[in-house]
């Protein structure tokens, strides 16, 4: 590349990061599509990129991108839960704004305490962490407690060295009483509302089936997004019948050796981030505009899981069947929501969930994929907010907060 045009590419990264930090996302996204596909298109579109744009710019592109947004950057008061394994598990706690002006005899109830608040816990999926809410946590900030927590070898949670070193295999069941052990930690009494994306769903349904009494006397409602009850392993995730069958059969010993060699594995990532950025966010996003910073961001938090931890969990999904743990779940004021579009877990594993719980809303969203909390955040938020309201979580006529947009050509806010 010659030097005149690195020193153009240079200039426009520095637009993103000057629009970044003058509030302006639109701008911002189009100064960061300009400078190269950093998170879109899968391996064909990189692959011409790469042929016009040098290695050194798509690092500033990927640098440009980084500053371009907020995402990732919330934070609350932080707490540790440990499992029954004796596994760290980071969770942080978003409390309710006290009410300007309502002394102390207004908050009381007869003369008792006011009831426990209800906290609303958001479970993630599987290579993300609790970042992966950020718009839904930014609406909710202040008007209703929130947990958010990093499943196990994710996130800021630690890793049990018995699934590190391969002599205990990670399980969803697992995971199911890692999510009690985090409740009673930073939510021992009151009602819960559980919000869970993909694996983070599955983690709510093993809660269900080891402890149904829970759900019983403490959850008032629960949010299944882009989850699945079972039969993960006929998901074809886009491709040809053969090409997917041929996929089963060697993925799981292929991923037992990539484990094996990590350090190698992880340097060979960052070598190819371009491909990986691609295969991302072809299976991330449907939608054709997403902003490029979204992308990024969360390319940055499956990036950052380590490919041992994404090789241990992977069986686990394989052998996931928690259709009979949905029945504890019937009495409550439920929401499924998929995206149509979303190739890992489709939206027929959601509408099968519906099937099962008839008193629920199924939400089926349109030019979605599989990260639709962060393409579509408006559509989530709107039915997740109908959902506490209905759990009564948040009183009607409440209003969430601002949560902005995810299009590179949608105005700010």
């Amino acid at each position: 590349m010659s030097e005149s045009s690195a020193k153009a590419m240079e200039a426009v990264a520095n637009a993103a990061s000057a629009a970044a930090s003058a509030g302006n996302w639109r701008k911002a996204g189009i100064a960061g599509a300009a400078i190269g596909v950093v998170a879109a298109g899968a391996a064909a579109g990189v692959a011409i990129e790469r042929l016009t744009v040098g290695r050194g710019m798509r690092k500033k592109a990927r640098l440009a991108l980084d500053s371009t947004g907020p995402y990732g950057s919330l934070r609350g008061t932080p707490g540790k839960a440990y499992a029954d394994d004796g596994t760290e598990l980071y969770y942080e706690v978003d409390d309710v704004e006290p009410e300007a002006g309502l002394g102390p005899r207004k908050r009381r109830l007869f003369g008792r305490k006011a009831p426990a608040p209800v906290t609303v816990v958001f479970c993630h999926g599987y290579c993300l962490n609790q970042d992966s809410w950020h718009f839904q946590r930014a609406a909710l900030r202040g008007v209703v407690r929130t947990v958010h927590w990093d499943q196990r070898s994710h996130g800021r949670s630690g890793r049990n060295p018995a699934q590190a070193e391969g002599r205990v295999p990670v399980t969803i069941d697992q995971l199911g009483r890692d999510l009690k052990a985090v409740i009673d930690a930073a939510a021992p009494e009151g009602p819960i509302v559980l919000v869970g994306h993909s694996m983070g769903g599955m983690t709510m349904m093993a809660l269900a089936a080891h402890y149904p009494e829970l759900i019983r006397d403490r959850v008032v409602g629960a949010a299944l997004i882009g989850t699945s009850s079972g039969r993960l392993g006929e998901v074809n995730f886009g491709l040809p019948v053969a090409g997917v069958n041929a996929i089963r059969r060697v993925l799981p010993s292929v991923l037992r050796a990539l484990g094996q060699q990590a350090e190698l594995v992880e340097r060979g990532r960052r070598a190819t981030a371009d491909l990986f950025a691609g295969i991302i966010k072809r299976y991330s996003f449907a939608t054709r505009d997403i902003d490029p910073a979204v992308a990024r961001f969360a390319e940055r938090m499956i990036e950052g899981t380590p490919i041992d931890v994404v090789a241990e969990f992977y069986p686990a999904f394989t052998e996931h069947d928690k259709t009979e743990a949905l029945v504890h779940f019937a009495e409550l004021p439920v929401l499924v929501l998929a995206g149509i579009k979303d190739l890992v877990t489709p939206s027929e594993h959601s509408e099968a969930i519906a099937d099962l719980l008839p008193d629920a809303e199924l939400v089926l969203v349109p030019d979605a994929g599989h990260l639709v909390m962060l393409e579509h955040p408006e559509v989530v938020m709107d039915r997740l907010a109908d959902l506490l309201t209905r759990a009564g979580a948040v009183p009607a006529g409440a209003t969430v907060g601002r949560y902005g947009s995810t299009s590179s050509t949608a105005q700010p806010g």
